[in-house]
């Protein structure tokens, strides 16, 4: 799922070498950390945020699959 959600991030931004994807499983759930670079945020959240909508939605699915259950989060690098 890492892989997936890693892949899309990287296909929207505009530094692809910023986007850092991290698994943290949270009490059952398996949390998937996005982090870009400032300028790339509003890319991945997305207009009234549909694209971090689509991104978690194929994730739930890729979850379903396996019996788990996923939550995506956007944050930002922090590095310059």
């Amino acid at each position: 799922m890492r892989e997936l959600v890693e892949f899309l991030a990287r296909s929207l931004v505009d530094r692809p070498d910023r986007v850092e994807v991290r698994e943290v499983p949270v009490d059952g759930i398996v949390r998937i950390e996005i982090r870009v670079a400032e300028e790339d945020v509003g890319k991945i959240i997305g207009r009234q945020g549909r694209v971090i909508n689509a991104i978690r939605l194929l994730a739930k699915a890729g979850a379903a699959r396996r019996e788990q259950r996923v939550a995506v989060e956007v944050m930002e690098s922090g590095r310059t």
